[in-house]
């Protein structure tokens, strides 16, 4: 965690925040202390969900997110290239998040698809009995390590 020590000696900095200088001031005892403030620029490591996109020629697209990111989020996140991924941004207006999941991995996904989800998929290519929109799965720490098959073509069912 990327931490920064804003005062070290209150002695030989000047003070530019007035509420600090007061608070400072009306201060007894010694006058060597520290201050830290913590941003949480880095993720701690149990809050890292590894995923592999695997394209329909076998490519092997390794990424990462967060737990609560959806699969369109880690596309989107880490630039991962697939041509018009995500193209409704994850409003359920198109079907080119679709992606196909291993029957182990389907069936432990915790919310099932929805009937607005159902009615997208309906229009996606290469249509399986374990395909979902990557904007509909939310990452959970359970899922690391998950594997999922782009399909080689994508449907925008907003041209439609």
């Amino acid at each position: 965690m990327l931490v920064i020590n804003t005062i070290r000696n209150s002695a030989r900095l000047t003070l530019r925040n007035a509420w600090l200088r007061n608070s400072l001031a009306s201060r007894t005892g010694p006058t060597n202390f520290s201050r830290t403030f913590s941003l949480g620029l880095t993720l701690r490591q149990q809050d890292v969900v590894n995923v592999t996109f695997v394209r329909a020629n076998g490519e092997r697209i390794k990424s990462s997110g967060k737990v609560g990111d959806s699969l369109l989020d880690v596309v989107v996140n880490n630039n991962v290239d697939l041509d018009g991924f995500g193209a409704c941004e994850g409003t359920l207006t198109c079907s080119t998040c679709h992606l196909i999941f291993k029957v182990p991995d389907y069936e432990k996904l915790p919310d099932k698809p929805g009937d607005e989800e159902l009615d997208m998929l309906d229009l996606a290519y290469e249509l399986t009995d374990t395909s979902r929109l990557g904007c509909q799965i939310t990452l959970t720490k359970e899922m690391d390590g998950l594997e999922v098959q782009v399909p080689a073509t994508i449907n925008d069912a907003r041209a439609a």
